[in-house]
């Protein structure tokens, strides 16, 4: 059954839905693949390497970014999405089987460290996903409002999470995974 604009929009998860949606189950799944060692390591390194960062630079790192995504050259984008990490939320992101949309991780400093895919700008931290999580402390989860994506024709929104040092439990990035709600009230529907 193909559905038209205002159809697939009538099944848009009512406000209050979206929460039951991205149940308990839902982030538990998401900080279990966060654990991953890979990820803690890799947002560590890139804490070491950034250390001290001036605004200026962030600024300087963003606009390059933002450059690089209309570029045919994109150093600062391929060194990003070739890492260690990006491979390993790009796998995520493909067993999810439709759930996720996309994942990345930010540093202590808003930094993207590694992505599924390649996101608009490179600094998250002037945005709610990183400010209402990582300077939050260890155990902050934000869930930010439903929006239509009219390309696919879902609705989605990001679950955003502060990333913890394994053993100590300290906060040390965070990370944003966009959610498929569409997708999720489809499986709900389903059990």
């Amino acid at each position: 059954m193909l559905l038209d604009g205002s159809s697939a929009r009538a099944l848009e998860p009512a406000k209050g839905l979206t929460p039951a949606l991205i149940t308990d189950e839902v982030i538990a799944e998401v900080r279990e693949f966060l654990a991953s060692p890979l990820v803690a390591m890799s947002i560590a390194m890139q804490n070491e390497r950034r250390h001290g960062v001036s605004q200026e630079r962030i600024d300087a790192l963003d606009k390059q970014w933002r450059a690089e995504a209309d570029s045919e050259r994109k150093p600062l984008i391929s060194a990003t999405l070739s890492s260690p990490l990006s491979t390993y939320l790009t796998r995520v992101q493909a067993r999810s089987l439709g759930r996720y949309c996309e994942i990345f991780v930010m540093d202590a400093y808003g930094l993207n460290v590694g992505q599924s895919s390649i996101t608009s700008d490179y600094w998250q931290g002037d945005e709610a996903k990183w400010q209402k999580t990582y300077p939050k402390g260890p155990d902050a989860v934000f869930i930010d409002e439903a929006e239509w994506n009219e390309e696919t024709r879902t609705w989605r929104a990001q679950l955003s999470l502060t990333v913890t040092e394994p053993g100590t439990g300290r906060a040390i990035g965070a990370a944003t995974i966009e959610l498929n709600l569409t997708e999720l009230q489809r499986q709900a529907f389903t059990r």
